[in-house]
């Protein structure tokens, strides 16, 4: 399952530290890899990635690819975009995490 994440239009970008910071202070314990067909936020002992979009290491917008039977990292994922001030969009249109 896929959930689509991204900062509310007008608002500034973030950085792609504070991503991984925000899901630190989830206690994932994330980390970026830079590769050149995108970027990753990958979690440590877990098959659920970040898929997030850059441009010079500031990010507007991912896609949290959860694992299947991972849905506290899911959750915890989630929490820490919802911290940041993200919302959420599916096929509705965007919504508040």
């Amino acid at each position: 399952m896929e959930t689509q994440v991204h900062i509310p239009e007008g608002e500034p970008p973030a950085t792609i530290r504070e991503v991984v910071n925000a899901l630190k202070s989830q206690k994932l314990k994330a980390h970026h890899d830079k590769a050149s067909w995108g970027d990753w936020i990958n979690i440590d002992d877990a098959k659920t990635v970040i898929s997030i979009e850059s441009s010079n290491g500031l990010t507007t917008r991912a896609t949290i690819e959860e694992a299947e039977g991972e849905d506290g990292i899911l959750t915890s994922c989630v929490a820490a975009f919802r911290k940041l001030g993200w919302h959420g969009e599916d096929a509705d249109g965007p919504y508040q995490l």
